[in-house]
């Protein structure tokens, strides 16, 4: 594969960190972004600063992007997978690699390689196996279809760690959904339980069985990291985690605990917009995250099953 003009759909978090990961790798010509907040007014001019301090092109359009990439990537939030696939695929030459990082089921993955494939392009899913900006293009990733194995020889000459797992789509996508399940799952455990414990006052004797039952987890640290993240993330948390859902839906299996995930994460989110946790730095303890989330849902007129 001859991969020179790399194109990052999504200049979020991901895509800045994949962007200048990716630029001073060997054989690298240069990397583009494209993102509608390059358009919008309350978002353009330091968004376009960000890309040209860093010797990023920003382009003008999605098209634009895809036409001068070799290698396009997809990094936006899970709901909006399928409509990034929808319009790349319009433009994207014969030969191009798609790879796409988003958090989506397996379902979802199939439906946007059918569309990029119908036209010459190549479609590689990726399942990211944990944050990415402890790692930056390091981040472990599965990869998944039929030039998964060629991918990953390329991404692995740039440093990354790329694990080809199949060349049936869905595969490395179900890997990730399921673990997400399980962690997403856990961080909205975390804020339900300790935020609880918090309001009854009881803390500092739910932590120690935690740490009895789970002694290689230090149960204070996890717990702010949680609270941290969701405030952070929250709503890019529940996207993914409806996709999980769905995940388990196509597994024949109701996603119960998947969707409660999804609406504890969605909460959470909507009070960070509200400006709840306003100046908590991230690395605030659970416990100032807790007592902002409390203070909030027992002012009046508030909804107390908000939580």
């Amino acid at each position: 594969m001859d991969l020179q003009h790399i194109g990052l759909i999504g200049y979020g978090e991901v895509g800045k960190t994949f962007a200048l990961g990716l630029l001073p790798q060997p054989g690298v010509a240069g990397v583009g972004a494209w993102d509608l907040k390059f358009t919008q007014p309350g978002t353009r001019d330091a968004e376009l600063v960000h890309a040209t301090q860093h010797g990023v092109t920003a382009h003008a359009s999605a098209q634009a992007l895809c036409t001068a990439s070799d290698l396009v990537i997809s990094a936006v939030t899970a709901s909006h997978t399928l409509e990034v696939a929808q319009q790349a695929a319009a433009h994207l030459r014969r030969g191009t690699v798609f790879l796409d990082l988003n958090s989506a089921s397996p379902g979802t993955k199939q439906h946007a390689a059918a569309l990029i494939e119908a036209r010459g392009a190549h479609y590689v899913e990726a399942g990211v196996m944990t944050s990415v900006p402890p790692y930056g293009i390091r981040v472990p990733m599965l990869l998944g279809g039929g030039k998964a194995a060629a991918l990953a020889a390329v991404l692995q000459g740039w440093g990354m760690d790329a694990t080809p797992v199949s060349e049936q789509l869905g595969v490395a996508s179900a890997i990730k959904m399921c673990r997400s399940v399980m962690i997403k799952g856990l961080e909205a455990l975390v804020i339900e339980s300790y935020a609880t414990a918090r309001q009854y006052g009881v803390e500092a004797h739910v932590l120690p069985t935690l740490a009895e039952t789970f002694p290689s987890i230090d149960w204070e640290k996890q717990g702010s990291y949680f609270f941290s993240r969701v405030v952070q993330h929250g709503q890019r948390r529940s996207e993914e985690m409806h996709e999980a859902a769905r995940t388990v839906r196509e597994a024949g299996v109701e996603p119960l605990m998947a969707s409660a995930v999804a609406h504890k994460q969605a909460s959470v989110a909507a009070m960070a917009r509200k400006g709840v946790f306003a100046g908590l730095p991230k690395d605030a303890p659970w416990q100032d995250y807790a007592d902002r989330l409390l203070a909030h849902i027992a002012a009046p007129g508030k909804d107390q099953g908000a939580l």
